[in-house]
């Protein structure tokens, strides 16, 4: 049996649909109009730009990565409402408890094995994450590492939102990542401080040097105010790294294929 194969169609943000092999994953679904402004206690974030693909022309969704329900640049309105129309969707414990319906929480290092319709089974390992400093994250979350049974050597990672630290540094110890789409763009809300709530550039030049094998998918860096580094500030990291040949740029609204 041939190994799997993977595209990745960007629709903006943290938004990203994923073709493994014969399944459909969406990333962290947003989908709301730009000029939508969501307030959350003392916290307005701003969307400056919406889909490049609307949420009914997606088509079929197997299963959603939903790093966390509570930040509506990772869940939406729209996005909420396409939840219901997937098999499952993989989130964290709390999100579960929130949100119902076909959610599933999943603890870090919980595995979950899924039939695929073809002879493969599709392994999905939730991994740690944590969304900011340590004495001020903003919440649970959890990142994905995927791999089919057959392949186990050929793993791609979805990070969710997090920061670079000891845990993630330990999924490359744990699994052979050979993809990895990151959350990037530093994200940044002086209301609750100045600390930084995603990786920065730099700290994802960390990650690709950890991660020797993977090639390095940037997401979540554009469309919403709250994001101190964009696409320049990591290019110019990577390049500054001699690391620039490791950056797979998704085109908005098109679709990318990955040697996986």
């Amino acid at each position: 049996m041939s190994g799997p194969t993977l595209t990745l169609t960007y629709i903006g943000g943290p938004t990203a649909l994923i073709r493994f092999g014969r399944v459909r994953l969406l990333t962290d679904p947003t989908f709301d109009p730009p000029g939508s402004d969501y307030t959350t206690g003392p916290v307005t974030l701003e969307k400056l730009t919406g889909p490049a693909i609307p949420a009914d022309q997606i088509g079929s969704v197997d299963y959603v990565l939903l790093s966390h329900d509570h930040h509506f640049d990772n869940l939406d309105h729209s996005g909420r409402t396409l939840l219901s129309t997937a098999r499952s969707v993989l989130t964290t414990v709390a999100g579960a408890q929130r949100l119902g319906a076909n959610s599933v929480g999943m603890q870090p290092w919980q595995r979950l094995e899924f039939d695929t319709g073809d002879g493969r089974a599709l392994n999905v390992v939730a991994t740690p994450g944590r969304h900011g400093p340590s004495d001020g994250d903003r919440g649970p979350v959890v990142g994905f590492v995927l791999y089919f049974s057959d392949a186990p050597d050929r793993c791609i990672y979805f990070s969710g939102d997090t920061v670079w630290y000891e845990d993630v540094a330990e999924i490359g110890r744990r699994f052979p990542v050979k993809v990895a789409i990151l959350n990037l763009g530093a994200a940044r809300v002086p209301v609750v401080g100045p600390q930084h709530l995603t990786m920065t550039a730099a700290e994802a030049v960390e990650f690709a040097k950890t991660f020797e094998k993977a090639t390095i998918v940037p997401l979540h860096f554009e469309g919403w105010r709250h994001f101190s580094e964009g696409k320049n500030e990591i290019a110019l990291a990577f390049a500054n790294a001699a690391l620039a040949t490791r950056l797979c740029w998704p085109e908005l609204g098109g679709t990318t294929p990955i040697v996986i």
